[in-house]
């Protein structure tokens, strides 16, 4: 795992090709949302569970880069101009979530049951501190948004980005720590 984190060379080159795939990969299904017709500008994507797996496979550098990135992008190419306040929380979700990759083992194959608990319990609170705080703050001193609009969409967005990720996120948890060990039983002995 060493070579996953930031060392005195800068981030290594795994972390940096992850955030590269993980930011395209978000782009890539940014469109793909279903709109939550009670509250405005709220959507149930799968952005959030990508981040969430980049974040939990490669840490918080990972995470946090992969949820500045896609959403600074995905935002500028799809809504022609960037909503910095939702782009900082993803920012800070993929961070939050990332904190504790060494506890979930996913990139060595040991994602199991216990992991998968620590993991959804990690990224409701991220998911919560992300969308319930720092998303509506930043939203009323950033554009001067109305409290009671930006906190509907942040409980909203809470709930839905907590609900795709238990179950898309867990469920891309488990697999990517099924590949890991096939592929690691394959690796040379040193």
């Amino acid at each position: 795992m060493s070579n996953l984190n930031t060392g005195r060379r800068g981030l290594a080159i795994k972390t940096i090709v992850a955030i590269g795939i993980g930011a395209a990969l978000v782009v890539a299904i940014y469109q793909v949302s279903i709109p939550v017709g009670f509250i405005p500008n709220t959507r149930l994507q799968f952005n959030a569970a990508v981040i969430a797996i980049i974040g939990a496979i490669f840490g918080p550098v990972a995470g946090l880069f992969t949820g500045l990135i896609s959403h600074t992008l995905g935002d500028a190419l799809f809504y022609g101009g960037v909503w910095w306040s939702w782009v900082i929380a993803d920012a800070v979700y993929g961070l939050l979530v990332g904190l504790t990759f060494k506890k979930l083992k996913i990139y060595e194959g040991g994602f199991g049951s216990k992991q998968a608990l620590i993991f959804n319990i990690n990224q409701f609170l991220a998911n919560a501190v992300a969308w319930i705080l720092v998303a509506p703050v930043l939203d009323i001193l950033i554009y001067a948004e109305p409290s009671d609009k930006v906190f509907a969409q942040g409980v909203t967005a809470f709930a839905v980005n907590g609900a795709v990720t238990l179950i898309v996120g867990t469920i891309l948890a488990f697999a990517y720590s099924k590949i890991r060990v096939k592929n690691s039983s394959l690796e040379k002995e040193a």
